[in-house]
């Protein structure tokens, strides 16, 4: 299958990109730099340039394939809102291409939000109408006519170099010398090895079911206070529990999540596709980090 993937040169695409071309698959990675494009060459796929405001680059190489994966995301976190506004018009623009066709799109979100506290999402759970988060990948994708959507629900995804959201808490635990968790710390999140998304995101391409809702979570749910105390070993800081309103100034726009319990099931997943996540989990991966 040719595959048009944005987010080819991220941390997820450029596992993405190696697990599709091992599998027999030829990729066409979108790239809006030369650096990019040389690591996707190297790494044996071909060049799309062109970004995610670049709507007409995105309905071109979706038109050049035969099904498209949507991993790729602004990461500015300064301006949330804005960057998910893109993200909105990036899968409309190729679904635009696809619809009439029973060419899979496959689009990323995530499983923050779905579950209220102490619950397990699962891949029933549909986004709630007061959804916290101004990110609609999903809404927009299961809402494309004619077009054969699915949507991959990410969790915290890791190796020792980066591990999503937790990247983060990492450079605040860095920037004010100490790790901390909010009360007792046993809000949890569920996470995943990179190489598995990547797997799973094959396995869901090959295995296509329109309008179905995947969960790569091969963790449950870690405990916020493990998480915590893996960085304040790897950092060699002090590691403390802080109250609500202390947590407001300590982790700035990363409060709403540090006190969120973002637990998620992946049992219809792994049932349906088959996927039997091996890798490493969340915290022998911060162990392994070089901090």
């Amino acid at each position: 299958m040719n595959v048009f993937l944005t987010g080819a040169t991220g941390f997820i695409g450029t596992a993405l990109v190696k697990e599709l071309i091992g599998a027999g698959h030829q990729v066409l990675g979108l790239s809006r730099s030369d650096a990019g494009a040389r690591a996707l060459t190297a790494a044996g796929a071909g060049v799309h340039r062109g970004d995610l405001e670049d709507l007409e680059s995105l309905r071109s190489g979706a038109a050049q394939s035969d099904g498209v994966i949507h991993a790729g995301f602004v990461h500015d976190f300064s301006k949330f809102k804005e960057v998910c506004e893109i993200d909105k018009k990036a899968i409309e623009a190729l679904g635009s291409v696809l619809a009439g066709s029973d060419r899979p799109l496959i689009v990323t979100s995530g499983v923050a939000g779905l579950a209220k506290p102490g619950q397990l999402a699962t891949e029933d759970y549909v986004v709630p109408s007061d959804y916290p988060l101004p990110r609609v990948s999903e809404q927009t994708a299961l809402a494309l006519k004619g077009v054969s959507a699915s949507v991959m629900r990410l969790p915290q995804v890791h190796d020792p170099i980066k591990q999503g959201l937790v990247t983060y808490l990492i450079a605040v635990a860095r920037e004010k010398g100490l790790s901390a968790y909010v009360a007792e710390g046993r809000n949890r999140w569920a996470a995943a090895h990179v190489s598995d998304v990547a797997h799973l995101y094959r396995l869901a391409l090959e295995k296509h079911e329109a309008g179905a809702k995947y969960h790569a979570v091969a963790e449950e749910g870690v405990p916020m206070r493990d998480i915590a105390e893996a960085i304040g070993r790897g950092l060699k800081v002090p590691v403390v529990s802080l109250s609500p309103e202390e947590a407001v100034a300590h982790f700035g726009w990363l409060t709403m999540f540090a006190s969120s319990d973002l637990a998620a099931s992946s049992e219809k997943t792994r049932k349906k596709l088959g996927w039997n996540p091996t890798g490493p989990g969340l915290i022998s991966d911060l162990d392994q980090a070089k901090f």
